[in-house]
């Protein structure tokens, strides 16, 4: 394994463990598996893993493995889902969303802590439903205002070692968070060889993930790239049923050019596409999104 700098974290592994495959997010797997999947992880050398209250079982996984003791070098991060709530509110939110994340993976504290939605300016163009704006996107104001000081005081506490955004929202917005006054130390980004978010993609401006990489790199911030097989479509198959208009389903078709290439070549197209992502530029560790083993080995 090999390890790098992530923010202001020394010796991270250049490969961080997606937690929500084990949560049985991405397709069938058993909790059996997913304990020895972990295991083999860190036998790897992998020294991150990435989890989030959204990951279906995963955050019980992690206290049931780890009983409240994590080993040596190992690094946990969890996330806050927390759309566009009361003002004022925000903060105690934020902090209820980190207490039950710790009670549930049996954990003093954890090393990062993401916003986990959209960041947005009011009137920004996201083409969703009134009811599902108010759940996803968490307006730019009460970002500043509210979300910077409870991440503050959250670290201030010794609850969290530092705090970090998804960049998967609308582009330019990130882009001004990454720049702004008080950053946060670490941003997960789209990184693969189409550049596509997929699913993920709700706004109507270019994903431009590159650009967002960019800037986090300009202004000294980590870079966790995600989506490396972009949800499966950079692989040999899609293992769920998706509808053929699914934006997923879509980008499979379109990597069919890929495939073809690895087969001539004998390569895995997951390995692929993994290998592409840890060698763009900027990028400091890849996530991935296993369930089992052999889906990890073939990665590592």
């Amino acid at each position: 394994m090999q390890y790098t700098q992530l923010g202001p974290f020394e010796n991270v592994s250049r490969l961080t463990l997606g937690a929500a495959g084990l949560g049985h997010v991405w397709g069938d797997t058993t909790d059996e598996e997913a304990h020895s999947t972990l295991d083999t992880a860190l036998d790897a050398g992998i020294n991150l893993i990435d989890c989030a209250p959204i990951y279906g079982t995963a955050e019980k996984l992690l206290a049931d493995h780890f009983k409240g003791k994590l080993p040596d070098g190992v690094r946990i991060t969890t996330k806050c889902f927390l759309g566009n709530p009361d003002a004022g509110t925000a903060g105690d939110r934020i902090t209820a969303s980190l207490e039950a994340s710790l009670k549930a993976m049996k954990l003093e504290a954890v090393d990062i802590f993401f916003l986990h939605n959209f960041i947005a300016h009011p009137g920004a163009d996201i083409p969703i439903g009134a009811d599902r704006l108010h759940q996803f996107v968490t307006p730019w104001h009460q970002y500043t205002d509210e979300v910077i000081p409870a991440f503050e005081r959250l670290k201030a506490r010794g609850l969290i070692k530092a705090w970090a955004i998804t960049g998967t929202g609308v582009p330019t917005t990130i882009r001004e968070a990454l720049s702004f006054e008080t950053k946060p130390a670490i941003v997960q980004a789209i990184a693969n060889l189409m550049d596509s978010p997929g699913a993920l993609k709700r706004y109507a401006e270019p994903a431009s993930p590159r650009k967002t990489i960019q800037t986090a790199v300009d202004q000294g911030i980590g870079v966790m790239g995600i989506r490396a097989v972009q949800a499966g479509a950079l692989t040999n198959g899609i293992d769920r049923d998706l509808k053929e208009t699914h934006p997923e389903m879509k980008d499979f078709v379109r990597a069919a050019p890929l495939r073809d290439l690895c087969a001539k070549h004998g390569l895995s197209t997951a390995a692929t596409a993994h290998r592409y992502a840890l060698d763009i530029s900027g990028v400091d560790t890849v996530v991935l999104g296993v369930k089992n083993r052999t889906e990890l080995m073939e990665c590592v």
